[in-house]
């Protein structure tokens, strides 16, 4: 169970309506996590800000963005982000088979070298970034330029964060429709400053 309660729309107002609004209009809910971090609207909209732009932006391929973001989110053992990151990356054209076995991609034939590279950097980085050499990165540069690198730190970054968050929370995986109507029972609510 979260530690947190999570709000409904009927508990925001004023701009954060229209957010939640635009969220379930996109997925047919609006996720535990974004409505978590409406107790702190600034942080809820900047989030969203830089959500947006990480996945939604840029150059390199929302298909491998969600495969790196899979592994990552492996490697974290987060049961929230895996939950919806994994239909994503399967909508996307990753197989189950590819995705259930994501730790084996070293050994695999079915990534490419500039895919593998991009595992191997989620790896590291999430495991230790401070190791990752001069040689892991000058065969990174070997596939991607600079603005690309940084989209794949930004994406492998931007969930080591969520990881983190929804671990630490306890955060359970959005069902369809949540968040977006009448308070949904999760936890006993929280009081919070405004």
């Amino acid at each position: 169970m979260s530690r947190i309660h999570r709000l409904d729309r009927t508990e925001v107002s004023g701009e954060l309506v229209s957010l939640f609004d635009k969220i379930f209009s996109i997925r047919g809910n609006v996720p535990n996590m974004f409505r978590t971090m409406a107790h702190r609207p600034e942080i809820f909209r900047t989030m969203m800000a830089h959500f947006d732009a990480v996945l939604n932006t840029g150059t390199v391929p929302t298909k491998l963005k969600e495969l790196i973001i899979v592994r990552t989110s492996q490697i974290n053992q987060t049961p929230y982000c895996l939950a919806s990151h994994t239909i994503l990356a399967r909508n996307l054209g990753w197989t189950d088979e590819q995705l259930s076995n994501l730790a084996t991609w070293p050994q695999r034939e079915d990534f490419s070298p500039a895919e593998k590279a991009a595992l191997k950097l989620a790896e590291t980085v999430t495991r230790d970034a401070n190791s990752v050499s001069d040689e892991q990165f000058a065969e990174l540069q070997s596939f991607y330029d600079e603005g690309k690198i940084v989209e794949l730190l930004c994406s492998i970054g931007l969930f080591n964060y969520f990881n983190r968050f929804n671990n630490a929370l306890r955060m359970e995986p959005t069902k369809p429709g949540e968040g977006g109507g009448a308070p949904q029972p999760d936890c006993a609510p929280v009081v919070t400053k405004a």
